[in-house]
């Protein structure tokens, strides 16, 4: 399906788009939400959050898009929603992203995310993305509309982070503790000095762009 302009009651994500799946006799509905797409270096990152109708978590009224999040909150949350409601995630790695584009390296991390949940979503709800799924609805800023999308994108944030934290350490003086792959100036300055990195994305301007 393309993806829907959905109007919701609330300024914050609710359970009217899950709802409507529910009604129609779906029993499971995953949100998907994936990040790290716009970074210059690391994987793209998608988590599926399952959910019932009859799971009620107190999260429910606190997550929302993980843009809004403070990493203090965004880590509460993630801790919170995967310790209750099922979940997965998925990986795309910074080279599938140069050999397949970050369109269709969206997808191959969210497709790994809901094959590997422990039940079988009947209905999925994706953030502007079309998904070669059964009863895919593709809602434009569904992060901010959706309680399950949204907290997909919080599982799927805090998890790259971590990722990208992690291999810091691994490859020091690109800042990725910071930066999370994301082009700062520093990281510009980094990349002139040292060359692209192991995990950068070689197809990317501005790396695909540099002289040799």
């Amino acid at each position: 399906m393309s993806a829907l302009k959905v109007m919701t009651r609330t300024s914050r994500p609710s359970l009217e788009i899950e709802e409507s799946i529910w009604d129609s006799g779906v029993k499971v509905v995953a949100g998907i939400d994936e990040v790290g797409v716009g970074s210059l270096a690391g994987p793209v990152t998608a988590a599926a959050v399952a959910l019932t109708p009859n799971e009620k978590y107190s999260w429910f009224a606190t997550v929302n898009d993980s843009k809004k999040l403070s990493p203090a909150r965004r880590s509460l949350l993630s801790k919170e929603i995967s310790e209750s409601a099922i979940f997965s995630i998925g990986w795309s790695s910074s080279e599938e992203v140069d050999l397949l584009g970050i369109s269709e390296a969206r997808r191959k991390a969210c497709l790994r995310a809901l094959t590997d949940l422990s039940v079988f979503p009947e209905g999925v709800i994706s953030d502007a993305l079309e998904l070669p799924w059964p009863n895919v609805i593709s809602v434009v800023r569904a992060d901010s509309k959706s309680i399950s999308v949204a907290a997909a994108s919080i599982i799927a944030k805090v998890a790259r982070d971590v990722w990208m934290v992690e291999i810091c350490g691994c490859l020091p003086g690109y800042g990725f503790c910071k930066n999370k792959g994301y082009l700062t100036a520093r990281h510009k300055e980094a990349l002139v000095r040292r060359g692209p990195s192991k995990i950068h994305r070689l197809s990317w301007s501005p790396i695909s762009t540099s002289p040799p």
